[in-house]
């Protein structure tokens, strides 16, 4: 039978009834969909709510054994407690804050015997940071480096002390993700939080802890791939910042509006 192209009355009466019976379906219902976006939500404030009290301590503007009350740091960041409960959890557990029971969350306050393991661990872990950097070494990341550490240069040019803490810590994490190695990067976010903790708590002054040219003589030995020369720098670095440690200094009370409403 030749097809004509053309549609009867029967056609159009089942095209109808599939129509009608689209139009019949339910729709997905908002509150479905509104889960999913809470929860997204959620964990972008969670993040940034984290990223903002990171970043403070890198830049030494929260103290080591300062207190992080819960309702304040709500009414702080808009947010409700439980919230906050959420973002001090994953502090904790990266040993950045300190949890108590019946007293709060503290920012992790480093006992000298604390400040000890962390640089035999820098020590470990930095030397196989910088060997499996220049094992997988490329142009775009010997450039990422010389880029970070123009930015350090330019923040010690302008002074900029709170730019230089957090940027010369910033360089060891760098290093350890150009590195290519996941679980290296994380352990060293962890340690140089702690290095920072602990040079803030001990009083080492920034031009003591972190020479300025230090960071250079690094990137100039990794870019030639002289890996030994690259390991006995950056071990002669860790010796320098935990020389100029000082066994005085303490924490004092810290304006928490003062630093988040800045």
């Amino acid at each position: 039978m030749a097809l004509t192209g053309r549609s009867g009355p029967a056609d159009a009466e089942a095209a109808d009834r599939m129509a009608a019976h689209r139009h019949s379906l339910p729709a997905m219902p908002a509150t479905a969909r509104k889960p999913a976006a809470a929860r997204i939500e959620r964990e972008k404030t969670v993040d940034e709510i984290y990223e903002r009290i990171y970043i403070a301590i890198l830049e030494h503007r929260l103290q080591p054994g300062t207190k992080l009350g819960e309702e304040r740091m709500a009414d702080i960041f808009g947010v409700s407690r439980a919230r906050i409960r959420e973002v001090l959890a994953r502090l904790a557990h990266e040993q950045i804050v300190e949890l108590y029971a019946q007293r709060g969350a503290y920012v992790a306050k480093p006992t000298i015997e604390q400040a000890r393991d962390v640089f035999e661990a820098r020590r470990l872990i930095e030397p196989a940071v910088l060997r499996r950097l220049v094992d997988t070494l490329t142009p775009e990341k010997v450039n990422r480096l010389r880029q970070h550490q123009e930015l350090e240069s330019d923040a010690r040019r302008r002074n900029d002390k709170r730019a230089v803490i957090r940027l010369s810590g910033e360089f060891h994490t760098l290093a350890a993700e150009l590195a290519g190695n996941s679980a290296l990067a994380r352990t060293m976010r962890e340690l140089c939080m702690l290095t920072c903790l602990t040079i803030f708590l001990y009083d080492a002054p920034t031009a003591q802890s972190c020479r300025h040219d230090e960071h250079e003589l690094i990137i100039d030995a990794v870019a030639k791939r002289d890996r030994a020369r690259a390991e006995k720098l950056m071990l002669d670095h860790l010796d320098h910042i935990e020389g100029s440690l000082k066994l005085d200094g303490g924490p004092n009370e810290a304006d928490l509006e003062a630093i988040f409403r800045a």
